[in-house]
């Protein structure tokens, strides 16, 4: 009987026998290249990485495979199966440190900055991981070791749990701002048209101008602390926000 696409997914879990293996390198080889998770991830990925997130559809990797929908979902099962396995090949390339109870903080710190660097690589991607249960083992890897440096810095193992999704949750949403940013600046380099004098958003010295020029009796601290409000880069502003959330743990 032929197994169901959710049976296949559930197997790409389990890990490899000795059989298995023995088998794949049995297997003559073929001309043509054949369709495999691995190949539809690879060709995922590069539409991300070139087009951004937006432009991925199931139909597009098929298209980019020089192949029809239906081969990818023997494999995949939807979209949402592949938007696990994007970001569990993303999850593959973080490295966990052994959670050390003295430097817990600086640990945690590390783990996000590599996953927001992972998602920066793929302009968009971290809406993939905004909608989906992982189920992944590369992505629970992930979860499990941040989870493992909370409880380690004497977190309470609820809290912990909490601040785990926080954190992550926190991570995609700063990665997909980034991204928005990157690629509406992109847009509007060199454009002519409408739109193209949007670019006000990104320049720090232009929205030091907008903010003095504000009414001062409606706007008197923003026109006041202008300097501090534009003030930092992304990643310093990043790594504010996620030591502001670690010293809440502590303090609870």
């Amino acid at each position: 009987m032929r197994s169901t696409p959710e049976q296949r997914r559930a197997a790409r879990h389990q890990q490899p026998t000795d059989q298995d293996t023995a088998a794949r390198a049995a297997a003559p080889a073929r001309r043509k290249q054949p369709i495999t998770v691995d190949l539809i991830v690879d060709t995922a990925l590069g539409i991300v990485a070139a087009e951004g997130y937006e432009a991925l559809t199931m139909r597009r990797v098929a298209t980019a495979l020089k192949t029809g929908p239906a081969s990818l979902y023997f494999h995949v099962v939807n979209k949402t199966d592949l938007d696990d396995l994007l970001i569990g090949r993303l999850s593959a390339a973080l490295v966990l440190p052994e959670p050390d109870p003295a430097t817990w903080r600086e640990q945690i710190i590390g783990v996000c900055a590599q996953m927001r660097d992972q998602y920066l690589k793929y302009p968009g991607i971290s809406r993939a991981a905004l909608a989906v249960v992982p189920t992944n083992l590369e992505t629970l890897r992930v979860g499990e070791g941040l989870f493992s440096i909370l409880l380690a810095g004497g977190v309470p193992a609820q809290t912990a749990a909490w601040a785990g999704d926080a954190l992550t949750l926190y991570v995609n949403a700063y990665s997909l701002e980034a991204s928005l940013r990157t690629t509406r600046q992109s847009d509007n380099t060199g454009a002519g048209g409408e739109g193209a004098d949007d670019e006000w958003v990104l320049s720090r010295d232009e929205l030091l101008n907008r903010f003095a020029a504000l009414p001062e009796d409606r706007f008197p601290n923003t026109r006041r602390h202008a300097a501090e409000l534009t003030a930092g880069t992304g990643h310093e502003r990043f790594e504010f926000t996620l030591n502001l959330m670690l010293d809440g743990l502590t303090g609870r």
